[in-house]
């Protein structure tokens, strides 16, 4: 029991060192402002109610799932709109409509508290947007990173929001492969200060991991900064207001991501090699594309991802087939678990689009059955 103590008082200390705990405070006490936090069960809950109903005064009744059990309520607790049945109604992004009023800002967290889910009133926050959102904000709203970032980074088949984001501020970008230890590096060599994955998982250089409470705090930072004028009067700036002028200033990536689960090892190593044999004829590549949809912008280059670590000089092949079309649009293959029990290919799908009049399209929930990280609901 003390020991456990004794991490939540390290952990709120650290927190307190990196944002604005007193305007986090006046967000959470305005009227104007709702909140939903769900811990699934996992060990988040403890973390939760210490930092933020203890000291940033939020209500309890805005904890769902805070009560960490060894089955986790006989839930999965993985923060996604496929698993977080309850925060999903409550934010009103379920099947079936509810007469109350959704909070303003949702949030989840996996069983051990690294991955998070980040949801407004009746609307979806794709993971590959979240990290950009927190990057392009960060040295305004959080005082962490008020003397600026030294860098950014991101998992391969995440989207390439973050990358616009690096552009546009003129940050030093980092493209890696799957797993976290490439962004341990970076971090421990002052590379990068902020970067994230598209399975859900967002962090800094506070620590060498992936950390969900960090990343519902910046977005509350975030919130509270865009709002710091409005809590005793006008219009306030809901999560939703915040994603769509993010996406005016630095365009939209529309992504997804299927599995394709339990598919015989052979014919997938198979099919692997048909696309990495496709990419020595691009010609050919654009010719079934323009044959399926003639408006679909050409691929101009694809190859087989290879990282090489800029800290230790490890190289890092076969991470994924990659086919980049001309407009910053996507195709991402990946192929693991090629065992006797059959293996997984998953697809990445990204779609660019700068133009802001054509970034309406919005969804009242996820539709898609396949996928766990999927922007169907906007």
């Amino acid at each position: 029991m003390l020991r456990c103590l004794t991490r939540l008082v390290i952990m709120s200390n650290l927190m307190k060192s990196i944002f604005d705990f007193e305007s986090i405070q006046k967000l959470l006490s305005s009227p104007k402002f709702t909140f939903c936090y769900d811990a699934l069960h996992g060990v988040a809950g403890a973390y939760a109610k210490r930092i933020f109903v203890e000291e940033l005064g939020a209500q309890e009744s805005s904890l769902l799932n805070c009560v960490p059990k060894e089955d986790f309520g006989g839930g999965h607790p993985d923060p996604n709109l496929t698993y977080a049945k309850e925060l999903v109604a409550r934010m009103g992004l379920g099947k079936s409509n509810s007469e109350v009023e959704p909070p303003e800002f949702g949030a989840a967290a996996d069983g051990d508290a690294d991955r998070n889910m980040i949801l407004g009133k009746r609307f979806f926050v794709t993971p590959s947007d979240s990290v950009a959102i927190i990057a392009a904000n960060a040295v305004e709203a959080i005082p962490y990173f008020s003397a600026g970032l030294k860098g950014v980074a991101r998992s391969m088949p995440t989207s390439a929001a973050l990358d616009v984001v690096a552009k546009n501020l003129n940050l030093k970008f980092f493209e890696v492969p799957t797993g976290w230890k490439f962004f341990g590096n970076l971090m421990d060599a002052g590379l990068c200060s902020v970067c994230g994955e598209e399975s859900f998982g967002t962090g800094s250089d506070h620590i060498r991991e992936k950390d969900g409470i960090w990343a519902v705090l910046a977005w509350l930072s975030i919130l509270a900064y865009k709002n710091r004028e409005n809590l005793d009067g006008g219009k306030l700036v809901t999560v939703e207001d915040i994603v769509r002028n993010h996406w005016a200033a630095y365009g939209r990536h529309y992504y997804t991501r299927y599995d394709y689960e339990n598919v015989d090892a052979g014919a997938a190593k198979e099919l692997m090699a048909c696309l990495v044999k496709l990419q020595s004829s691009l010609a050919e590549v654009n010719e079934i594309i323009s044959g399926i949809k003639s408006d679909v912008s050409k691929v101009v280059h694809a190859d087989e991802f290879e990282y090489k670590d800029p800290v230790d000089g490890s190289i890092s092949k076969h991470q994924g087939i990659r086919y980049l079309f001309e407009d910053g649009s996507r195709l991402i293959f990946r192929l693991s678990g090629t065992g006797s029990e059959g293996a997984t290919i998953r697809l990445y799908i990204e779609q660019y689009e700068k133009d802001p009049s054509k970034n309406w399209k919005r969804f009242s929930r996820c539709t898609c059955s396949s996928c766990s990280s999927c922007s169907g609901a906007f």
